[in-house]
């Protein structure tokens, strides 16, 4: 099933938020849904607040491997014909 309907299908919990007044009134006049917008912007900030938590919990790794390839190379450096 799409992602879309997916998230259309979960359920709405009501909150109450404070916001500057003048994004207000420029959302009101752009006609933007603040729901869809918080929504979305809620959910990119969650990516990249978790991308970066991985990034840091995995970094020994990810540098220990780095490593090994500029010492070792990687396995198919003798197949590729490029």
């Amino acid at each position: 099933m799409h992602a879309q309907n997916l998230k259309a299908r979960r359920p709405r919990k009501a909150a109450n938020l404070s916001i500057d007044s003048e994004l207000l009134e420029q959302a009101k006049r752009l006609k933007l849904n603040l729901s869809k917008v918080l929504e979305a912007g809620l959910a990119e900030t969650i990516r990249r607040h978790e991308r970066e938590k991985w990034l840091e919990e995995n970094r020994a790794a990810l540098e220990a491997y780095n490593e090994h390839v500029e010492k070792h190379g990687v396995f198919s450096d003798g197949l590729r014909s490029f």
